[in-house]
């Protein structure tokens, strides 16, 4: 494997009112990325935040992604709640609306939808969830791409439905052997270094270290990492570097797989 162009996302937008996480500006990295997983309300996000983030990913050229979480403002979306999955689905149908709007205001179409952490990875190991929720996507948006790690049950409902789906490459999470990313809260301030080396390994040979050392495979067409990630900027800035040294070019989506 040896990706000539690969996709960076990253999720943003991430704040309530005065409230900010993270210690980088969503202005400083628009300009480095190709796709933005825009918060929409629930664990993060407000509509003047969602207005403003829309905007700045328009003026940029960058693909407008909705990211949808859990109801959880105070943990941030990182916790797991108890529910149905049709309550689950009707919670991203609400927030995909509200972020499809703000991008309609701005001239912009929809590329793709993220579920944000808990909810990413309780999809990824539920298979009635994750085929809700591709079932919505059929009726309200399909032609837009869901984003999903390779091996999980979004991944496959998503195939067998027939939606258009991106592959992600975790740069500011670790591995576990079983090719799923480590669930963590935080992940401290990572060597943008040592990062950068991770995502031209995995371009150029589709493999990743994990946690207890062994070699495990990872397809995958978009780079995520974090804009609340402790010195996210010289992240992004570094891989984009590193990327660049190896011929690899930075893509959108739509380049990349064609809907």
């Amino acid at each position: 494997m040896h990706l000539d162009a690969v996709d960076i996302n990253c999720d943003m937008g991430e704040a309530f009112g005065c409230w900010r996480i993270g210690d980088t500006d969503d202005a400083s990295l628009m300009g480095l990325i190709s796709s933005a997983n825009i918060a929409a309300g629930f664990h993060a996000g407000d509509p003047n935040l969602m207005d403003r983030t829309v905007r700045l990913a328009v003026e940029h050229g960058v693909g407008v992604g909705a990211h949808p979480g859990y109801n959880d403002l105070q943990g941030f979306g990182r916790r797991r709640i108890d529910a149905t999955p049709l309550e689950l689905v009707n919670d991203i149908a609400y927030q995909v609306g509200a972020l499809r709007e703000f991008a309609r205001r701005h001239g912009a179409t929809l590329q793709h939808v993220k579920p944000h952490g808990a909810l990413y990875m309780e999809m990824a190991i539920d298979p009635e969830f994750a085929r809700q929720f591709i079932a919505y996507m059929r009726v309200a948006a399909p032609s837009v791409f869901v984003f999903c790690m390779a091996g999980s049950a979004t991944e496959r409902a998503a195939r067998e439905a027939g939606q258009p789906m991106i592959r992600e490459f975790y740069a500011d999470r670790d591995y576990a052997d079983n090719g799923s990313i480590v669930f963590t809260r935080d992940v401290g301030r990572p060597d943008p270094a040592v990062i950068a080396r991770k995502v031209v390994r995995a371009c150029t040979q589709g493999t990743v270290t994990t946690v207890s050392g062994r070699e495990v495979a990872v397809p995958f067409e978009s780079i995520c990492f974090h804009s609340d990630t402790l010195g996210a900027f010289d992240i992004v800035r570094h891989m984009r570097e590193a990327l660049k040294a190896e011929g690899i070019r930075i893509a959108p989506v739509s380049e990349i797989v064609k809907a």
